[in-house]
């Protein structure tokens, strides 16, 4: 597990795939996560360093958008409707999810693994942990790159992220937050391509 807090402006640092890591910005700074091979889903959490209560949301920044996804230009709010993230660029085709729960053991228990199986719910507490940090809960991640198409009959998929390799997005900090990115494990279904991989990110 890799748990980071600060890193040099600037520098490239690999997320391995199956991890999870902890970031801390101050407000103006921005974050920039590269899908170096493409097809890799991050799920993406982002707190209010001083009260972990308060957390991005994805309930609350659907009706602020008034659509399902972010797009480039867009704030994400947190459970206290205060922006707390602007996704201010974004190469990918837009692609990504706010609907789905981060995976944990229980949903891989249900697809059928046995044992332990790594997971965006354990990542997220293990790299905040790494920090001293304990959330209250695990609100519901955006899940950048993830591909979920709504049908109109209702019915949502998982299907495999279209974004390409070296493709990007860069999220502005609206106030100070602590980001958790984790490079999902799933590999059971096609969410990743049924192959994890190693994303790349830097702060600016």
């Amino acid at each position: 597990m890799t748990a980071i807090t600060s890193v040099y402006p600037g520098e490239l640092v690999r997320l391995p795939a199956r991890r999870g890591v902890a970031i801390r910005l101050t407000r103006g700074q921005t974050l920039k996560l590269i899908n170096t091979h493409g097809q890799q889903v991050v799920d993406t959490w982002a707190f209010n360093p001083d009260d972990l209560h308060e957390a991005m949301s994805m309930e609350h920044s659907r009706p602020y958008w008034l659509k399902l996804n972010p797009r480039q230009g867009d704030s994400l709010v947190t459970n206290k409707r205060r922006k707390i993230l602007t996704l201010i660029e974004d190469t990918s085709p837009g692609v990504h999810d706010t609907l789905v729960a981060a995976c944990d053991p229980t949903r891989y228990e249900q697809l059928g693994v046995i044992g332990h199986h790594d997971s965006c719910n354990e990542n997220l507490f293990l790299a905040l942990a790494a920090i001293g940090l304990v959330t209250p809960d695990t609100p519901s991640p955006l899940n950048l790159f993830m591909n979920v198409p709504v049908h109109q009959d209702g019915r949502i998929e998982f299907a495999a992220p279209i974004s390409e390799p070296g493709q990007y997005v860069t999220l502005k900090a609206e106030m100070d937050a602590i980001v958790v990115l984790s490079a999902c494990p799933q590999d059971i279904t096609a969410v990743n391509g049924m192959r994890p991989q190693d994303v790349h990110y830097s702060v600016i």
